[in-house]
C-alpha cells in the first residue's frame, strides 16, 4: 500500500484500488517530486488539482504538506470511491477535498469556478499518447491559470513535447519514469489583422 512520505500524515498508508491496473507513484518518486516543488512553489495554503488521481496519493501528499484544498479527478467511479475512503480514514476534513468522477480532459474544459489551482499533478496512463494529451489539455484549460505549476509523471521513453502555454522548468528521471515540472504561461493574443487603409 502506498505510504504518505512527509508532512502531518507522514507514515500513514493509503489503499490502492484492487483489480485494476493502477500504478501508484512510488514513495521515492513522490518524495523527490515534493522536494523539487519545495524549491519552486509554496505548497502551504495552495489549491492542488490531482488528475488521473488513482489512489489519490499525490494529492493526499500535498494535503499532508499543508495544501489548503485538493481536487481529485478520477474517471473510474469505484477508484474515486476509494479516494474518498482514504481521505476519510486519514481524518482529512471534508472542506479540504473534493473527489470528482470525470475524465481529466473533460473536467479541464469546464469554466473556472472556485479558487484556482496553483499546482496541477498529472499521472496519466503510461500508454502512448496519454502524456501529450494530458499536457495539451492543461495548457488550454480555462480552469488552470497562468502561473500554475504542472507536474507530469510519464514513461521516460515517451518524452512528450511541450505544448504552447507551458514552459518546461526541470525534468528528472527515475528508472523508466520521467517527471517534468512546467509553468503555465499566458499565451500572447494573436496580433490583429490589419484592415484596409481609409
Amino acid at each position: 500500500m502506498p505510504r504518505i512520505v512527509g508532512g502531518t500524515l507522514g507514515g500513514r498508508q493509503v489503499t490502492a484500488p484492487k483489480g485494476r491496473a493502477t500504478r501508484p507513484t512510488s514513495e521515492k518518486v513522490r518524495e523527490s517530486i515534493f522536494d523539487v516543488l519545495a524549491n519552486l512553489t509554496e505548497i502551504e495554503g495552495s489549491v492542488v488539482l490531482d488528475l488521473y488521481a488513482g489512489s489519490g496519493a499525490l494529492g493526499i501528499e500535498a494535503i499532508s504538506r499543508g495544501a489548503a484544498r485538493a481536487i481529485f479527478v478520477e474517471s473510474h467511479a469505484r477508484t474515486a470511491a476509494g479516494i474518498r475512503a482514504n481521505l476519510q480514514q486519514l481524518g482529512v476534513s471534508s472542506d479540504r477535498w473534493q473527489v470528482v468522477v470525470a475524465r481529466a480532459e473533460t473536467w479541464l474544459k469546464k469554466p473556472p469556478g472556485g479558487p484556482a489551482p496553483g499546482l496541477v499533478l498529472l499521472d496519466p496512463p503510461y500508454a502512448a499518447g496519454h502524456a501529450e494529451r494530458a499536457l495539451a489539455a492543461v495548457a488550454s484549460s480555462p480552469a488552470v491559470p497562468a502561473g500554475a505549476l504542472v507536474v507530469l509523471e510519464a514513461a521516460a521513453r515517451q518524452s512528450p513535447g511541450v505544448p504552447p502555454g507551458l514552459e518546461l522548468l526541470r525534468a528528472k528521471r527515475y528508472g523508466d519514469t520521467e517527471v517534468g515540472f512546467f509553468s503555465k504561461v499566458a499565451l500572447s493574443p494573436e496580433p490583429p489583422t490589419p484592415g484596409p487603409y481609409p
